[in-house]
């Protein structure tokens, strides 16, 4: 991140695409096309891991920190690749617009799948899929498997199946693995078919100057083939149960603090086997990405550890990592290691000291930064460093305009007008935020595109600590026009970042 840049955060779901979802076909390409006549440096994605209904959709609760999220396989290149006849993918339910249905979209792609998959049985040519599955043994059929038990198992959490298979007793696997063969083998094609339609829109990015950037989630859920393939890297009992989960400490935005309930690391074990898990995880998303961002980065130097069973965060407990440690080793595999520190909220000198130590870039959130009257206020954009990242806000804010309509009170208004040295409309405010963003001495600035687009709180795509009505929102196809393309080309080389 030593070049001076800006980007765009859009997550390949909210791509335009007749099929109800963002995929990773022809909306995708537009996509680049913009960011390539704008002269961006930078695509930002949320993690491309599989989501579920049942939680809520969130990119940051799946069953794999391996696997992709079949959902956004794309039909078109389906028929391209001689998988699916062009009446196939005719046969789909009328999906809204702007917005995604997750449970029709499911279902559909489902249909598309099962075809997809029927036409794959019979072709000559697999060396690609073989391939595949080798080099991403370690993951793959501890992922497929888990995926087919899963179902096969009404859904029910891992830790209430048959305790031969809870425990993976290797001839209770097998026979598993022989009864629902069928099964597996279609989970893992249709991951060989993600990885190879994400390594092309990848690569296009790359011949084309532009870098992705991903994002790992620090923690992992309980109930996913990660826990249960690995459960001592985990702080399990003997019935294989969380003993501690994750969360946040009460602070001045909630009395009770926030519990995850992932179960945390074992970090003992993690240690032993010199992070060999993470290692293999860091790998992996190095081949997804250019430059990955860690959420919750503080986790990796000290996290907060509630007791299971805990309502809240309140009785929670401080419990440190081997962080210089487990960084060092990860500095060893990984000499060039780009990644950039999810550093938002109160972060203590110790995060800060690691941060330093090892040249590990912040963020900074322009949304955060008109709340006092403070010159030396970390989030104004005269105190940014070079080795930063500016947003104007995240997948987890309101968008700008939303923020200045619903959220600034008149004295953030006040300070914001005297910043800029002028006042403006709700419309305009987007623009001005994104102007001192481009315009600061960070050395990436990334703006979320429902902010070129001035779009307000009907268009966020998160809201922290709910679970319904989040992940839905959807670009429409002639919405990044000619206007927002110009006005957003001429900013970029104004600021340097072109």
């Amino acid at each position: 991140m030593n070049k001076r840049g800006s980007g765009l955060l859009m997550h390949v779901t909210s791509l335009p695409s007749p099929f109800g979802i963002g995929d990773m076909g022809p909306g995708a390409y537009k996509f680049i096309d913009f960011l390539i006549h704008t002269k961006q440096s930078y695509w930002q994605v949320l993690p491309l891991n599989p989501t579920l209904v049942v939680l809520g959709n969130s990119p940051y609760s799946s069953i794999s920190a391996f696997a992709g999220n079949t959902l956004l396989i794309s039909p078109e290149l389906l028929v391209d690749e001689g998988y699916l006849d062009v009446s196939d993918i005719g046969k789909m339910p009328v999906f809204p617009e702007g917005k995604v249905d997750y449970e029709s979209v499911t279902q559909y792609k489902q249909f598309l799948f099962n075809q997809a998959h029927m036409k794959f049985k019979v072709k000559e040519e697999r060396y690609g899929y073989i391939h595949f599955c080798q080099k991403n043994n370690d993951w793959l059929e501890d992922y497929a498997l888990f995926s087919v038990l899963k179902n096969h198992f009404q859904g029910s959490l891992w830790c209430d199946w048959p305790v031969e298979i809870r425990d993976r007793h290797d001839g209770a696997l097998n026979h598993m693995r022989s009864l629902l063969n069928e099964e597996i083998e279609k989970e893992k094609f249709l991951q060989y078919i993600f990885y190879k339609q994400w390594s092309a829109v990848k690569c296009h990015c790359n011949l084309n100057g532009i870098q992705i950037i991903g994002d790992i989630p620090i923690y992992v859920n309980y109930d996913s083939s990660d826990v249960w393939a690995h459960p001592y890297l985990f702080k399990l009992n003997y019935d294989k149960r969380p003993v501690a989960v994750s969360g946040v400490p009460p602070d001045y935005f909630s009395s009770t603090g926030q519990l995850w309930g992932n179960p945390v690391y074992e970090w003992d074990a993690l240690r032993y086997q010199r992070y060999h898990w993470w290692i293999q995880r860091i790998r992996h998303n190095l081949g997804l990405y250019n430059i990955i961002r860690i959420d919750h980065f503080r986790g990796l130097v000290a996290y907060w550890e509630v007791p299971f069973g805990e309502r809240t965060a309140i009785n929670g407990r401080w419990a440190d990592v081997p962080s210089v440690d487990f960084f060092t080793v990860l500095y060893k595999f990984f000499p060039y290691f780009p990644i950039i520190a999810e550093d938002l909220g109160t972060i203590t000198p110790d995060v800060r000291e690691v941060m330093r130590q090892f040249g590990i870039p912040g963020m900074q959130v322009l949304l955060f930064a008109f709340g006092e009257d403070n010159p030396v206020h970390p989030y104004l954009p005269h105190n940014y460093v070079k080795n930063s990242m500016v947003y104007t806000g995240t997948h987890d804010n309101n968008t700008a305009k939303g923020w200045f309509r619903q959220e600034a009170s008149h004295d953030d208004k006040r300070r914001l007008f005297r910043y800029i040295g002028k006042e403006v409309s709700e419309d305009e405010a987007s623009w001005e935020l994104m102007r001192l963003a481009l315009s600061s001495g960070s050395n990436v600035a990334m703006v979320p595109v429902q902010d070129i687009l001035s779009l307000g709180e009907e268009a966020r795509m998160n809201i922290p600590a709910t679970t319904n009505g989040n992940w839905l929102w959807r670009l429409l196809p002639d919405q990044l026009n000619s206007y927002v393309r110009d006005r957003l080309a001429e900013m970029t080389y104004i600021y340097g970042r072109a």
